[in-house]
């Protein structure tokens, strides 16, 4: 860590390789090199937002929580991806950065006018009556839209340790809210709901007056340096949080009254089979950076080494998650969680989606970092495609969530594999930098 808090950028890039490898501690080391800097700070403020979170899972079930990724996390990859692009290459990111807030304040101002409007159906249809989760909503998408607006800004410049205070402290003031209301009473959904709305507003202030991001003046940043490819990564960004709570949406869509058992349970069994997707977010949220910076430097050579070490610590995750699930799964969710009902067997599978789903994001990273926004997007679509059809043909509630699950991430992981050895072989002959250049120009139409 330098004196102004960026994580220390002499550490050893993914991308290098040491000549020799004789003995099991350089081989631990060659290991730990590939998971990129900053994994660790981010990943303490992941575990933490992660066990808060299931303390809120009745409101993530009424769209807060996916909501806010999917419209924001495309505005938080294109600015970290870009800022780290410019740092490459020595070039200030202040402009790049008001040019991010312009149109995160436009993105905003459209979908709170369109919450709002629908507020009235949405209280009476959704809510149940009530008004205050609605007007939570509202709220929640102007302070997701900061947060992840601050979290771009933060891992575009390397200050890996403020995301993951961000992250940590967000997700402790929220349970501090919510142990107040609890202490006073207050058993309204929507009050609860607005403590994840306004978390996010008491936190910002308090890591960016340690933080103080530094953004240096640089030359104008064109439209096209992050709007090209907004639109593909919104699209993306919603399919994938379909793909990702397909099987919790599956069994609440699918269920009968015999199912009541399997879902009253189901929730927490989800809970512990995601365990190998919260490790993945703690090096989700330091990969895009590391893997663009690679590229706006022209280290095609270690992008393609980098990427595929990560690729075999990412796979390890899957692997060693299915079996903890199997071996462990049960016993650990029945202390943990009282409605826990889940078989190894199947709890094994739900884990195994996870994994696979966890291998298609590290890929569907690689190709964002190369500007091949499109085939993500087009690649989630039909994972979620598969995952529906898979879930209508096979029988048995728990079997069909967990298989669509699965064959669904596997179809959108197959589709953006291809896609990236395409794109490693056009780095052979054309060189990554070029080749970036050119699909950052590239007109797309959205």
């Amino acid at each position: 860590m330098d004196n102004n808090g960026h994580d220390a950028a002499t550490s050893v890039p993914i991308g290098e390789v040491g000549s020799t490898m004789t003995n099991p501690i350089r081989r631990i080391r060659h290991l730990s090199d590939a998971i990129p800097t900053g994994t660790v700070s981010v990943g303490t403020g992941i575990a933490i937002s992660s066990i808060a979170s299931y303390a809120f899972v009745v409101v993530a079930l009424n769209s807060l929580f996916v909501i806010g990724p999917g419209f924001f996390l495309p505005l938080e990859q294109e600015v970290a991806r870009a800022l780290a692009h410019r740092r490459s290459q020595g070039v200030g990111g202040r402009p790049l950065v008001m040019r991010a807030v312009r149109m995160a304040v436009i993105l905003t101002a459209v979908l709170v006018v369109g919450v709002l409007a629908a507020t009235p159906w949405l209280s009476r249809e959704i809510y149940r009556g009530d008004t205050i989760f609605a007007l939570s909503l509202s709220l929640s998408l102007v302070s997701f839209c900061l947060l992840h607006l601050t979290r771009g800004v933060l891992a575009g410049l390397g200050r890996f340790r403020a995301y993951g205070e961000l992250i940590a402290v967000d997700a402790i003031i929220r349970v501090l809210l919510a142990i107040g209301l609890a202490v006073a009473g207050v058993s309204s959904g929507g009050m609860f709901a607005l403590c994840l709305a306004v978390a996010p507003l008491i936190t910002l202030p308090i890591v960016l007056l340690r933080a103080r991001p530094d953004l240096q003046p640089g030359p104008d940043a064109p439209m096209s340096e992050l709007s090209v490819n907004i639109g593909w990564l919104l699209a993306a960004s919603v399919l994938v949080q379909l793909v990702s709570y397909a099987p919790l949406l599956g069994v609440n869509l699918l269920s009968t009254d015999a199912d009541q058992a399997i879902v009253t349970g189901f929730a927490s069994a989800f809970f512990v089979a995601r365990v190998p997707i919260l490790a993945f977010q703690a090096v989700q949220g330091t990969l895009l950076p590391k893997l663009a910076g690679l590229a706006g430097a022209g280290k095609h050579d270690e992008f393609r080494r980098g990427f595929n070490r990560l690729m075999a610590v990412v796979v390890a995750i899957a692997v060693l998650g299915t079996l903890g699930a199997y071996v462990a799964g049960p016993f650990v969710g029945k202390i943990l969680f009282k409605d826990f009902t889940m078989s190894a067997p199947s709890l094994a599978l739900l884990a195994a989606g996870s994994g696979v789903f966890i291998v298609a994001l590290t890929m569907a990273q690689a190709l964002v970092a190369l500007g091949d926004h499109r085939i993500t997007a087009i690649a989630w679509g039909l994972g979620c495609i598969v995952s529906l059809v898979v879930m209508g043909l096979v029988s048995g509630l728990e079997l069909r969530v967990d298989l669509g699950f699965l064959i669904g991430s596997a179809a959108a992981g197959l589709t953006m594999g291809i896609a990236l050895r395409v794109q490693h072989r056009k780095m052979a002959t054309t060189g990554i930098g070029a080749l970036v250049d050119a699909i950052e120009h590239e007109p797309i139409e959205i």
